[in-house]
């Protein structure tokens, strides 16, 4: 007698559909489960052999062989247990097989027949969708981020013994529900939550570097921010999740999807629609940051900072090889974790924004109080190495404002309210711009198509060719110059950018003085 349903694998955000097999023979009672199997996948066989009995169901005093196919793939989590258990009451006719027909079951067991909510819900939807299913079965607690999914009948169960009379067509039996286990899911580090309702406005002086977010808000570009303690670089960079908007839905589903998989996802809020906000300590390792496992990869901050802000305080800090592992994914938008057993691939397409001191003691340029040697600080800005210095788009310098500059910052500046405003009606003109391809802002277009397709006006062309032939752009470090140049043209509503522009985007790249017309577009009018 053999049985057979559906389950779903994950392969990064990418899902396959998992063929479990159940045969029951005559010989020594026993479960063997094969397939590549690891030890969580092993002890489901434990399970799902109390739930059944907890749940009123003969277990078959038989041998029985459960196939995880495809067979070269990898099975790992718990969330098989529910398959498994459908396939083995399939093969001993508990259950008809027309009645598990086109459907996908995910799910963990408690061996009292409860069936426990799993990570990665969302994309394993999907992909069982993508595969032509037409219903998942998943616990209870997962059904909402299940629903996000079009095309497919989402069927919700508090236990194995409800699902079993739903099959069979028997009265469900009114079991309890199922509380998730442990408190209600949080990111890891940082939350769009903590940092909502922070205002721009709040923050004393700094008009350059206001300005400064602005123009990242508005084309997705990275910011480094260097300064001594206390003078606002984290007050600046909490502020600039605010002024992004609402992703759309493909993006939201693709970050809920992440955060699914992380386990982090919020079973009261399973769509995610605001850009999330990241903060790692700079003692995280580069698991946390980039992604990893000892069995199952799963995506670090990096990844659960897609479409949104990863922020780094105090990045000379972190570890050498977390810094450097920034590279790939700022040029590519994805993380790829390589393991012996598998290769997994993660988006990570988000905006950097780097804090740092300008010395080890943070004093330097201050008030003469550095105790710090020129060779002291020189080592200290070389954690961050040229590489990743050079895929910074913005630069600023900060300094703590006099008094008389907090007297006049007493005055009021531009709400993030309104400064939201005017990165959405640039935001508005980068789409229409570059409808029809590969990318939605600035940052994302490549060089090479920048300059091809969307050309700048002449005079703005020959002061960025007259920086090259003078040695002070490279060809990485111009293209990154013309992304800034197209967003200060967007902020203004400029059809292509000006030589100003350039100007301005040169400063910006340099970290030199911004001019009073460029500063009044952040203060109140």
């Amino acid at each position: 007698m053999s049985g057979r349903v559906v389950s779903v694998t994950l392969d990064g955000l990418t899902g396959r559909p998992i063929e479990v097999e159940a045969d029951v023979v005559g010989g020594l009672p026993g479960t063997v489960i094969v397939g590549l199997p690891d030890a969580t996948v092993n002890e489901a066989r434990d399970r799902c052999k109390s739930a059944v009995i907890n749940s009123g169901v003969p277990w078959p005093d038989q041998r029985i062989t459960i196939n995880l196919a495809p067979s070269t793939l990898p099975k790992t989590g718990s969330h098989y247990d529910l398959a498994i258990a459908m396939a083995v009451l399939s093969a001993q006719k508990s259950v008809p097989a027309e009645a598990l027909a086109g459907g996908a079951f995910v799910g963990e067991l408690a061996l009292d027949g409860r069936l426990r909510a799993v990570p990665g819900v969302l994309p394993a939807t999907i992909a069982a969708a993508e595969a032509g299913c037409t219903h998942v079965v998943v616990p209870e607690v997962n059904v909402p981020e299940a629903e996000l999914v079009d095309g497919i009948a989402v069927t919700g169960v508090r236990s194995l013994r409800q699902l079993v009379a739903m099959m069979t067509g028997q009265e469900l039996p009114d079991d309890p529900p199922v509380p998730p286990l442990g408190p209600p899911s949080t990111q890891p580090w940082g939350s769009s939550e903590r940092i909502a309702g922070l205002d721009l406005a709040d923050v004393a002086g700094h008009e350059d570097v206001r300005l400064a977010v602005l123009v990242a808000a508005v084309g997705g570009h990275h910011l480094s921010m260097v300064g001594p303690p206390g003078v606002g670089k984290t007050m600046l960079a909490q502020r600039l999740p605010g002024l992004l908007p609402d992703l759309d839905r493909r993006d939201a589903i693709e970050v809920s999807a992440v955060h699914s998989i992380a386990g982090v996802l919020p079973a009261e809020v399973p769509l995610l629609v605001r850009p999330p906000f990241l903060d790692p300590h700079h003692t995280a390792s580069a698991a946390a940051i980039v992604g990893g496992g000892s069995r199952q990869v799963r995506p670090g901050a990096m990844s659960l900072a897609h479409r949104g802000v990863l922020f780094l305080d105090e990045a000379p800090e972190f570890a050498g090889n977390v810094l450097e592992a920034l590279r790939q994914p700022l040029e590519a938008g994805q993380v790829v974790v390589a393991r012996a057993a598998q290769t997994v691939v993660y988006p990570a397409r988000f905006q950097l924004v780097l804090a740092a001191n300008p010395c080890p003691c943070g004093q330097a340029g201050e008030d003469g109080s550095c105790r710090c040697t020129p060779a002291m600080r020189r080592r200290y800005a070389e954690r961050l190495s040229g590489p990743i210095r050079d895929r910074i788009d913005i630069r600023r310098t900060l300094v703590s404002p006099s008094r008389p500059e907090l007297a006049a910052a007493i005055s009021p500046a531009r709400t993030t309210r309104e400064l939201a405003e005017q990165v959405r009606l640039a935001r508005e003109r980068q789409h229409a711009r570059y409808a029809g391809t590969a990318w939605r802002l600035n940052a994302d277009v490549p060089g090479t198509e920048l300059r091809k397709r969307w050309p700048v006006r002449d005079d703005a062309r020959l002061l960025l060719d007259r920086h090259m032939q003078a040695d002070k752009l490279n060809p990485r470090t111009a293209d990154r110059v013309l992304r800034l140049a197209w967003s200060i043209a967007d902020l203004h509503g400029h059809g292509q950018p000006s030589a100003e522009d350039v100007r301005t985007a040169l400063c910006l790249r340099a970290d030199l003085p911004l001019d009073a017309a460029m500063r009044a577009l952040v203060s109140a009018a």
